[in-house]
C-alpha cells in the first residue's frame, strides 16, 4: 500500500479517512487525543489493529506535558474516553493498558522524557503489528492453494492495521510466494467496508478482486469457484467463538453447508482469553442512520425502527481454523489459543 493507513509524524498523528474512499485520498492530522477518539468513534479510522495502533497514539499525546502523579490521573482521563469510543475490539482496549503499564514503568520521568517514551512505545506498536501480519500471512498462506480464489468479508488488509492486513495479508502472503489467488470481496453493509475499501487496496496493489452483494455470498459459494473464507477479527473469544463485522456469521454458515474451510486471522493481541465465549463479548450498536441514509439522502421511510449491530458472533465449531503470528490453531481451541497466547 503507497499510503500509509496511521503514521505518526511532526508531533502528530496522521490517518488516511475512510470514510471517504475510494473516491478522495485525504489525511487527517489530530494532534488531541480527542480528535484521535472522535476519528475511532467516526470509522475515520477503522479494523481492530488499527484502531489499537490509534488508541496507543492518542494516549501518548493526551500526556505531552505531564509528569508524576499529573500524568497518571490525566492517563485515567484519556483512557477512559478512548475506551468508550468502539467497545467490542480488544485491541483498543489491549493497547492503552500497554501503554498504561509503560506510564507506570517511567513515572519518576520529567514530563518532556515521560512524553518522549510514551511516543516511542505508541510507534512501536505500529511496527509490531506490521511485522506480526507479515507472520501471520505466512502461516496462512501455507492453507491456501494455488490457484485459489478467497471469498472475504469486510475490510480486514492494510487499511484494518498499521499495514499489511490480517485476512487480506494472507492473501498477500500468497501472492509474494508465486500463489495465483484472486479474492471475492462481500460489499459489506451498511458501511460498505468491502466494496469502498478491501476493492480499493487490492485492485491498487494489483489483486484480482470481484465485489459481491452480501446476499449473494451463498450463490457463489454453491458454484464451487471459492476455495476458502479468509475473515478478520475484533475479538475471539477463548473458547474460538469469533467477533467480526454483522454478516460474518451467516457467511460461516454457508460456507460449512457447501463445505468451504472458513478461517480466520487472528493476531494474540485480538483473543480475549478472559472472555470465555462470544455470548460474553459486547457488540456495539451503529448510528441508526447507517441504515436509513445514504450519503445524507433518507433511504427508508421516516419514523421506522433500526436495528443497527456493527458485529455477529461465529461460533467456534463454524471455524475451520485460527492463523495467529505463532502459528494455526484448530479445535478444541480452548486449548490450542492458550497455548499461543503463552
Amino acid at each position: 500500500m503507497a499510503i500509509k493507513t496511521i503514521e505518526w509524524r511532526a508531533g502528530a498523528v496522521r490517518m488516511i479517512d475512510q470514510r471517504l474512499l475510494p473516491e478522495r485520498e485525504i489525511i487527517r492530522v489530530y494532534r488531541d487525543y480527542r480528535g484521535v477518539a472522535e476519528a475511532i468513534r467516526t470509522m475515520v479510522i477503522r479494523g481492530a489493529p488499527a484502531i489499537g495502533v490509534a488508541a496507543a497514539m492518542g494516549v501518548a499525546l493526551g500526556l505531552e506535558g505531564v509528569s508524576g502523579e499529573r500524568a497518571r490521573r490525566r492517563f485515567a482521563q484519556v483512557a477512559k474516553v478512548l475506551q468508550q469510543t468502539r467497545p467490542t475490539a480488544v485491541n483498543l482496549a489491549w493497547a492503552v493498558a500497554r501503554m498504561g503499564l509503560v506510564l507506570e514503568q517511567n513515572l519518576t520521568l520529567d514530563a518532556a522524557h515521560l512524553f518522549r517514551r510514551m511516543r516511542e512505545e505508541a510507534i512501536a506498536i505500529g511496527k509490531e503489528d506490521i511485522a506480526i501480519n507479515r507472520q501471520m500471512g505466512q502461516h496462512g498462506a501455507a492453507l491456501i492453494d494455488s490457484p485459489a480464489t478467497v471469498l472475504t468479508h469486510c475490510n480486514a488488509g492494510a487499511l484494518a492495521t498499521a499495514g499489511y492486513g490480517t485476512a487480506l495479508g494472507v492473501v498477500r502472503a500468497a501472492r509474494e510466494q508465486g500463489k495465483q489467488v484472486a479474492v471475492f470481496a462481500d460489499e459489506t453493509r451498511p458501511f460498505l467496508q468491502g466494496s469502498r475499501l478491501t476493492a480499493w487496496e487490492l485492485h491498487k496493489d494489483r489483486i484480482p478482486v470481484t465485489v459481491i452483494a452480501d446476499n449473494m455470498a451463498g450463490s457463489v459459494l454453491r458454484s464451487g469457484v471459492v476455495s476458502c473464507v479468509i475473515v478478520g477479527t475484533d475479538r475471539t473469544a477463548a473458547n474460538g467463538d469469533v467477533a467480526n463485522k454483522i454478516g460474518t456469521y451467516p457467511l460461516a454458515v454457508m460456507a460449512q453447508r457447501h463445505h468451504v474451510p472458513f478461517y480466520v486471522a487472528a493476531p494474540l493481541s485480538s483473543i480475549d482469553l478472559d472472555c470465555a465465549d462470544g455470548s460474553l463479548i459486547p457488540i456495539e450498536e451503529r448510528a441508526a442512520k447507517e441504515l436509513t441514509e445514504f450519503r445524507g439522502k433518507a433511504i427508508t421511510p421516516k419514523g421506522v425502527g433500526v436495528f443497527n449491530p456493527a458485529f455477529d458472533v461465529t461460533p467456534a465449531e463454524l471455524v475451520s481454523a485460527i492463523i495467529t503470528e505463532r502459528g494455526v490453531a484448530r479445535a478444541p481451541y480452548i486449548k490450542s489459543l492458550a497455548a499461543l497466547k503463552r
